[in-house]
């Protein structure tokens, strides 16, 4: 009777030792390092802004934030399609994604005061992670690891969820005046310390048009890509141009420099609205076919 006992009792510690989680001490450090990027994505940092007039700021930006957050932390078994469920054993080797791109917009609006309002009403559907004002003032809306809706539908090469991938910066100016220096000296500093933080490519930094064209033609001919360029934030064509060759496939040049082209001529116009500037039209003249040329041959170095 005791050996039948015993017997039991060893059944029993074996059947316990094999349904102890083997994942139990990573599993803690997966819970830990998911505080951390949570309170990295929920910190906010109280900062300078433009004098604005009281802003009614609605409950919508902690509800879409409480909905991140668990997006987070679910973790269990998934069903899928074909009846099988996954199994959940957390990683310890992981952190947020980073943006690999920066979209730079005019807001076609009349103020600082009109864009925020427009960025903190559910209605508009629309928001970006900073605006600019005319005179350099900087309001950061959107933690950078998060997505904020400012490019639409876009594409850029094989990209065609660019919201997911970006930082959308907005420049406080109507479409039709020039930027004020004050506040392309701030978009100059902001670039800096994005492009360092996340790594961001030279030639990832684009305007709207760039990745909607035909769709959006912000920002205006005014903008001085020239001068980002000349500070390491975009490309630009040589100053002297190389003749292309006379087998240049321009349309492919410019899907392969990012552009989407399904309206070859919308493409044209948002390329030379971004490199040309003093003629937007979709008119390809020796200059635009040697321009195209020498940002293609950039795009592949």
């Amino acid at each position: 009777m005791i050996r039948k006992h015993l017997c039991y009792l060893l059944l029993a510690i074996i059947i316990t030792s094999c349904s102890t989680n083997p994942y139990k001490n990573t599993e803690k450090v997966y819970d830990k390092q998911l505080k951390t990027l949570e309170n990295q994505i929920t910190s906010k940092e109280t900062q300078n802004i433009p004098a604005v007039s009281p802003v009614v700021i609605d409950t919508t930006y902690a509800q879409q934030l409480g909905i991140v957050k668990d997006t987070l932390s679910k973790t269990g078994s998934t069903i899928l399609l074909n009846g099988i469920n996954t199994e959940w054993i957390g990683t310890v080797n992981f952190n947020l994604r980073k943006p690999s791109f920066i979209i730079i917009h005019h807001t076609a609006q009349d103020s600082v005061q009109q864009t925020i309002n427009t960025f903190t009403k559910t209605k508009t559907q629309v928001s970006a992670h900073y605006v600019i004002s005319e005179n350099g003032k900087v309001v950061q809306m959107l933690n950078d690891y998060l997505r904020a809706w400012h490019a639409g539908a876009s594409t850029w090469g094989k990209n065609t969820d660019i919201n997911s991938s970006s930082i959308g910066i907005e420049l406080d100016n109507n479409g039709f005046k020039p930027f004020t220096e004050a506040q392309i000296s701030s978009l100059v500093a902001l670039l800096t310390k994005l492009k360092k933080d996340y790594n961001i490519p030279t030639q990832n930094i684009l305007g709207h048009a760039d990745i909607a064209p035909g769709r959006k033609q912000d920002p205006s001919a005014l903008f001085p890509w020239k001068t980002l360029a000349e500070k390491g934030f975009g490309i630009w064509p040589d100053e002297v141009l190389e003749e292309a060759p006379f087998d240049f496939k321009i349309e492919q040049a410019l899907r392969i420099i990012g552009y989407n082209t399904k309206n070859l001529s919308a493409a044209i116009m948002a390329f030379k609205l971004h490199y040309i500037q003093t003629d937007t039209t979709s008119t390809l003249d020796r200059k635009t076919i040697d321009t195209i040329y020498s940002i293609y041959k950039k795009q592949l170095q």
